[in-house]
Parts: structure tokens; sequence; C-alpha cells
């Protein structure tokens, strides 16, 4: 039963230290908001009472759905199977060309009201196990918004032997990584542009702790792939998508990379659609910077088919967001028997430590 999310009942919060007289700081997030008593930071979500930081985003879920794995999008984990997804409202951001805006950009200090769930950390567990789910995702929204909420579930759903998994900007603190570390199975982070001034205009952040979040995601052994939205006219450059590829390249060159296609939405409704011409582009840099798992998204009619890096023999193919046929042999091409990089095996009982972690396959 949907209900109005109004009046919420806000939850002590993590990761957020005392500041000055009644103020406190937050570091769940790199934008470190100082926040004076009863204000809000910068996602609307969070709120100093009396000196105390509070999370409005516990509990309230505006968006609770069984998806595809493939539409989060993550190709190389646990392909084929259902993942429950969920989200609160608010982000951190404010990217003009958010695809998601009703849910992101509303927040408890602009007096959002949405319909939405009141799901305790337990029923979202329980929620995905009656749908024969393999995982829970945070999405839509920014996750790290939620971070207690999710925190809470994804204990609860690594006991219950269910991989956890984050759709992100990569904005998080590394404190806050390495709080949810042990519980985060993987992750697909946006990395939006390759320069500082499009992270500072259209998204109203910083382009190097984005970075910093995929090296120290990777270092922590969180698989991790990465989705780039191409907007025309704004991020497509040639040497812009080659410092990405590049980057992208030096952490791992086994990170897969979605290149996605964009549609008009939210404030910049007059900017057409990305041609396919502007996705295969990034493709071929991807390709020339020695990525070995490229993708193009948001394209109808279009196959993704992964390839293997050693003899280019298809090993698994998708049409849109489903799988279609998944021929690996324990994680290896059937045809020269290099190792396709992933996470490719299921937890199918309760593990016996709840902290243990899938292992993913190297490359060749």
């Amino acid at each position: 039963m949907k209900n109005r999310i109004q009046n919420t009942m806000p939850k002590e919060a993590m990761l957020w230290r005392a500041w000055g007289e009644g103020g406190v700081e937050c570091y769940l997030c790199n934008h470190h908001c100082r926040i004076a008593d009863a204000g809000f930071g910068i996602c609307g979500m969070r709120e100093n009472r009396q000196g105390k930081l509070y999370t409005h985003a516990y509990g309230e879920l505006i968006a609770a759905h069984v998806d595809p794995i493939e539409k989060k999008p993550l190709y190389h984990f646990l392909p084929g199977t259902p993942s429950f997804s969920v989200a609160t409202m608010g982000c951190n951001f404010k990217c003009s060309f958010c695809q998601n805006w009703q849910i992101s950009q509303a927040s408890m200090r602009d007096g959002g009201s949405v319909e939405g769930y009141r799901m305790r950390p337990e029923d979202v567990v329980e929620a995905a196990l009656e749908h024969h789910c393999r995982s829970i995702s945070y999405t839509y929204t920014e996750p790290t918004i939620f971070f207690e909420y999710a925190h809470d579930i994804s204990r609860l759903a690594r006991h219950a032997g269910l991989a956890n998994i984050f759709v992100t900007n990569g904005y998080m603190t590394t404190e806050a990584l390495e709080a949810i570390a042990p519980y985060l199975d993987a992750a697909n982070v946006d990395l939006k542009s390759f320069r500082e001034d499009f992270y500072r205009t259209v998204c109203k952040g910083r382009l190097g702790p984005v970075l910093e979040s995929i090296r120290f995601m990777k270092k922590l052994g969180i698989w991790i792939e990465i989705t780039t939205l191409i907007v025309p006219g704004m991020n497509d450059g040639e040497e812009e998508l080659d410092n990405i590829a590049r980057f992208i390249a030096g952490v791992d060159p086994d990170i897969p990379w979605h290149v996605s296609r964009f549609h008009p939405d939210y404030r910049m409704m007059d900017t057409g659609a990305t041609p396919l011409e502007g996705l295969r582009k990034a493709s071929s840099a991807g390709k020339k910077a020695g990525l070995r798992y490229v993708y193009l998204g948001n394209v109808v009619g279009e196959s993704a088919e992964t390839l293997c890096p050693g003899c280019r023999n298809p090993v698994i193919r998708r049409r849109g967001f489903w799988l279609e046929r998944n021929d690996l042999r324990d994680t290896q091409c059937p045809r020269c028997g290099t190792r396709i990089a992933g996470v490719f095996r299921e937890r199918r009982a309760q593990p016996a430590n709840p902290e243990s972690r899938y292992q993913a396959t190297g490359g060749r």
C-alpha cells in the first residue's frame, strides 16, 4: 500500500561530527556540508536538529521493483538474475539532464511529497527473497543519500545470501565506502565527464572525488562497472572520451564501460538524443585505450554481446535488458579458455561468515 511521504520519522545519521556552536559537519559525501541548527544539507534529506544530524530517508521507499540486473546496468555480475531495486527520494547532485529528476530532486527540505512505501530493512530483504531475487540494488536515486537504510538492509541481505549493489554517482567519502564495503558486492558508477568545469556547472559537484571512489572501490574488492551518459555537445568530444577511457583502463582494463544514449529530459529538453555515431565514437575510444568490455546503452534494437577478449567469440548475448544466452563454462570462454572478468557464481546458501565477499574472476 502506497502512502504520501510527507512527515517522516527521522533517524540519527551516520558519518557526522559536531561543528561550531550547535552546528554539524556531515562527511557522508564529498560536499562535507556544515549545517546550522534547523538546517539541511545539500541533499535536502539530512537535517540538524539541536546539534545532532538526522536522516529523513530511513525506511521511506519511493520505489521498489524487480528488475533484470542488466538494467542497472551490470553485465558481468550474476547475469540473467533478478534484482530487487529500491530507492528513497533525494540526491547530492543537481544534474540538468537527470532522467529520474521527479524523485531524485525531491527532498524534505523543499517539502517533498512523493508516493511511497514504509518498509523496515527486514521487510525489504523478505520481499527480495519472496520475488526470488539474487540481489538488492540501491538505485534510481543516489544510494548515498539513504546510506543508513541501505547499510542496515545490506547487512541483513548478506546474512540471507543476497548480493548488494549500488548504482551511484560515486560522490561518497572514503569513510562511507569503508563502512559499507563489508556488505557491498558491486557498483555501477556514473562517470559523467572528465572535466571539473562540467561537474561544477552541470552536476554541482567535483570530478576528483568520483575518480577517487572508483579507485577505492577497486582496492576494496567491490566489482565495478562504469556508465557514461553521452550528451551531445557536452561530453562527447574525442579528447574527453579518450581521457575517460584511459582513466578506466588505468584502474583496470577489465572494468566494463557502458556508454549510454542521452534523451531529452528535465532541464535539457532542447538537446537532441545522442546520435548512434556518438556512442560508436565512445566505444572506439574505449577499445583504443585497451578496455576489454565496452557496451552501448539505451539503444533500441541493439544487441549487447560480451566478446571473449582472447578470440572475440560471443560468450554472452543480450537483447535490451534481457539475457538471451550465456555460453560461459566455469567463467571461461568455451572456445579458447580465456577467463572472462566478472562475478558469475551465485551464493546459494546462507554464508558462514556474513561479511564474506563474492570472488570476482580475473581477465586473461
